[in-house]
């Protein structure tokens, strides 16, 4: 009687631990499962955003090591879908949201993170130092096609530009070719990113793109338009003619992580970030 009872306490302890192990390990698995999905934040869009948010993500793991922050970029159209589809946190954007994005993602909520100018850059070797407007749109429209029309040498003009989907693009379409009223040359190469136009510039005495300004190094030459050098202080003070606002949009207010991020950005850390990677802070 006195064994079976003995093994009726043994199996009670038993049952017992298991029990606690097993309530010991669902609250470990449910600790995980929280952690993966408020600790991860993933950021997708503009190329010319990607450097600030690819810092910024560096900077934000080293002080959260518990947080991941991956950044890809494919164009400010793509963020913005990406976003509004809810496949990534932050959509980066080099412009503002199109009305048919609106129509198709009502709840985006864009944030300004920063200020940048585009550049207007050809080889280093390139003799022209300045170029009117009316110059640059008669350059991508096809209608001046030699540089030595303009000052330069006896060279055609190859005219690189960026491909559909890009904010850069846009604002460039939008500021120098009269909102599209102006139709580009069907002779211009047309790229994917600004790392690509810088690098076909470099590599092309007689080529012109346009490049964020966070882009321009002694790869390429920036030149003046209507006698204006883009720099910071010339689009803080708006007498360069081709600038622009940087944008992070999120599906809704940002909250948890997202906001924390954003939060960041937008502190005197992350507008120095701004700065060191070569863009222009908000404030």
């Amino acid at each position: 009687m006195k064994k079976k009872i003995d093994a009726d306490k043994i199996n009670i302890h038993v049952l017992a631990g298991i029990g606690i192990s097993m309530i010991l390990l669902m609250g470990f698995m449910g600790c995980i499962g929280g952690e993966k999905e408020s600790k991860t934040l993933s950021l997708a869009g503009s190329t010319t955003v990607e450097p600030i948010a690819s810092k910024a993500a560096e900077v934000y793991m080293e002080k959260h090591p518990d947080v991941k922050v991956t950044v890809q970029g494919g164009g400010s159209g793509t963020g913005i879908k990406m976003v509004g589809e809810g496949t990534v946190d932050i959509g980066n954007a080099s412009r503002k949201i199109k009305d048919k994005e609106k129509d198709l993602y009502p709840d985006l909520v864009g944030t300004i993170i920063a200020y940048d100018g585009i550049a207007i850059v050809v080889h280093p070797s390139n003799p022209v130092e300045n170029l009117t407007k009316q110059q640059l749109q008669d350059i991508y429209a096809g209608k001046i096609t030699n540089w030595k029309e303009i000052g330069g040498e006896d060279r055609e003009i190859v005219v690189v530009t960026r491909a559909e989907g890009s904010g850069t693009r846009d604002t460039f379409i939008e500021l120098v070719m009269n909102k599209g009223k102006v139709e580009e040359t069907s002779r211009a190469l047309q790229k994917p990113s600004n790392g690509a136009v810088k690098a076909t510039v470099a590599g092309n005495e007689s080529a012109i793109g346009y490049i964020g300004l966070g882009y321009v190094d002694d790869t390429v030459k920036p030149v003046k338009i209507n006698n204006i050098l883009p720099s910071s202080e010339t689009v803080k003070n708006g007498t360069y003619p081709i600038s622009r606002a940087l944008y992070m949009y999120t599906k809704g207010e940002p909250s948890g992580v997202t906001k924390d991020f954003i939060d960041f950005i937008l502190s005197d850390e992350g507008q120095n970030i701004v700065e060191e990677v070569g863009f222009i802070r908000i404030d």
